[in-house]
């Protein structure tokens, strides 16, 4: 990727400018536009969350945007080994979900998948990664989040602890 080759502290600088322009652009067109988000927990039924060194600051689930054309499930796994080093065996479909952000249409694929590794953040996009106990996230949460997380309950409740 091209942005390996910015110093991480610049490009880290540089992403929040970066988010704005792409969310305003979004919210101007309202061009339709597609990503992936994973409930990933640790064999202890721990919730992997991350915060960005962009957009708000409140604790999210892992995931991101996916290129034209590329398969969600590939998506995440691209995500999660950019973002934070981590190689995640079976992975879930949890379905889809269509969604408004930035006030532009959304479909989100969500996952779940477990991992037996600690992340790693790549200290750009990702400022902070930590497993939660499923019963005491933090705050704050994003909305998003707190909505993914409940169609996880509903529909995964045998991965929880």
């Amino acid at each position: 990727m091209m942005m390996r080759f910015i110093p991480a502290p610049l490009h880290r600088a540089l992403l929040p400018i970066a988010h704005r322009m792409r969310m305003s652009w979004r919210r101007w067109r309202g061009t339709p536009f597609a990503g992936v988000s994973a409930v990933v927990t640790n064999l202890s039924g721990d919730v992997l969350l991350v915060r960005h060194s962009y957009g708000a600051d409140v604790w999210s689930l892992p995931g991101g945007g996916l290129g034209n054309g590329e398969d969600p499930e590939a998506g995440l796994r691209r995500e999660l080994t950019e973002e934070l080093g981590l190689a995640i065996g079976a992975v879930t479909s949890l379905g889809s979900r269509e969604e408004v952000l930035f006030n532009a249409p959304h479909t989100a694929h969500l996952f779940t998948a477990t991992c037996n590794s600690r992340p790693k953040p790549d200290g750009r996009e990702v400022i902070e990664a930590r497993f939660f106990p499923s019963h005491s996230l933090p705050e704050p949460l994003s909305k998003t989040t707190a909505a993914r997380i409940a169609i996880w309950r509903e529909r995964a409740p045998e991965s929880q602890s």
